[in-house]
């Protein structure tokens, strides 16, 4: 609870005394008041990656699918704001790699928007605003959000960031893994092999062009140097979509203490994110090693050869989604096998997650974390394996003693904040 100043003291002791006396004390009542929370608040999840295979008349997000996020997994777990993710893998940074990857991303546009008007029209509805994703919330609908991860399939053309946007998109991301023609990614770290030293001067046109529109920056993928290029030259709030603390885990996906101070002051917001080598290095290496022999063992019975993570980044945007689709499959059947399994190392879990956001809201305070996924893109935890599970978190914020009003905020508040702020600086430059 926050509390103005100008409160007599008296007054204070006496609030304080009252919520502490109204706090649940059994583990019944502590799950029943996290329950009647989770539902009175927007939950946004957003990093959810799509496969257009599963937006089909036939095969749609209306069915309980294999995948991590559908209606059905929505509903059981409380999920209110999927942003579903253009993704499109790196190619070449000329003409035809930049025309294959406009030609991906479009496809991935069309099979959300045929989800919201022709599929489940009744049960969803695309947002472009966050008095959208109210509006939608108060008909007793989801809500569906998108978001661009890579801004390769921008190409040259500036005038795809206005066509995107219009298109639904409300951040982007102006890598992913592997430098494009706007910015260094993360991946670099790898090899100390740099093409722009941040920012290219055609991504410098972009963002002042995401500025205009309304699109919010997303710092994910792109290198510590381009985040810093970014942060200088952004007119508006940005945002890291899915990334954790590096100084919990030392991944160059995550943000160390520096790049979070750069989001604080920035007024931005960090989207921790469930993705179990970001979390815990140790508990993740102790027990990869036995996941990734039963994945084997389920894949091979499919007739699919295990990928890891750098054999996918080779495959092409067909390939790699063809992939995920065995995986999807996968993961349900692996999850059965090692609940039998005895003696198994500890796994990545919703604990380790709040870990997270416990460092950086101490670090950089309550109103600039948040909360993604990365589900259906490698995403998934224990306790958060997938859309139905996602009031584990809430469950898990509330033992932590996080108040109603901070896990609303976590959840949707401040990244719907900086929505409105990015948006509210596009209206003022286009007057200017």
């Amino acid at each position: 609870m926050r509390l103005k100043l100008t409160i007599p003291i008296l007054g204070l002791l006496l609030i304080v005394s009252s919520c502490k006396t109204d706090r649940p004390k059994t583990e019944e009542e502590l799950i029943a008041y996290a329950q009647e929370l989770h539902e009175r608040i927007i939950t946004l999840d957003t990093h959810c990656d799509i496969n257009v295979k599963n937006f089909t008349d036939s095969i749609n997000y209306t069915q309980r699918l294999d995948n991590q996020v559908n209606l059905p997994k929505m509903i059981e777990g409380g999920l209110d704001v999927p942003w579903f993710v253009v993704y499109t893998g790196q190619d070449s940074l000329g003409r035809e790699g930049f025309e294959k990857a406009h030609e991906n991303a479009m496809a991935k546009f069309n099979a959300i928007h045929r989800l919201v008007r022709d599929y489940a029209p009744n049960q969803i509805e695309l947002a472009r605003s966050s008095n959208d994703v109210r509006r939608i919330i108060k008909s007793g609908k989801k809500v569906a959000m998108i978001g661009i991860e890579n801004g390769y399939p921008v190409g040259l053309y500036l005038n795809n960031v206005q066509k995107f946007y219009d298109l639904g998109a409300r951040y982007m991301s102006l890598s992913h893994n592997g430098h494009s023609q706007l910015c260094d990614s993360n991946t670099g770290e790898a090899d100390g092999v740099w093409l722009h030293n941040g920012v290219s001067d055609f991504g410098k046109l972009v963002i002042a062009e995401m500025n205009k529109v309304g699109m919010m920056i997303d710092v994910s993928h792109p290198s510590k140097e381009a985040m810093r290029d970014m942060i200088e030259l952004t007119k508006a709030p940005i945002i890291a979509s899915h990334s954790s603390a590096r100084a919990l885990c030392n991944h160059s996906r995550n943000l160390d203490d520096e790049q979070l101070q750069w989001m604080k002051e920035n007024g931005g917001v960090v989207q921790t994110v469930a993705f179990k080598s970001y979390l815990n290095t140790e508990k993740f290496e102790k027990r990869v090693g036995i996941e990734v022999d039963v994945a084997k063992q389920i894949l091979d019975s499919m007739g699919v050869a295990w990928k890891d993570r750098a054999a996918q980044k080779l495959m092409t945007a067909d390939e790699r989604e063809d992939y995920y689709g065995y995986l999807a499959a996968m993961v349900p059947i692996r999850k059965a096998k090692l609940a039998k399994m005895k003696d198994l190392p500890p796994a990545v879990d919703v604990g380790d997650f709040v870990d997270h956001i416990d460092y950086m809201v101490e670090k950089i305070g309550i109103d600039h974390v948040g909360i993604s996924s990365d589900f259906d893109g490698g995403g998934g935890i224990e306790g958060w394996s997938d859309a139905s599970e996602t009031f584990n978190v809430t469950l898990e914020l509330v033992r932590r003693g996080y108040t109603d009003e901070d896990i609303a905020q976590l959840w949707s508040g401040n990244l719907l904040r900086v929505l409105d702020e990015v948006q509210a600086i596009a209206e003022s430059l286009k007057q200017n």
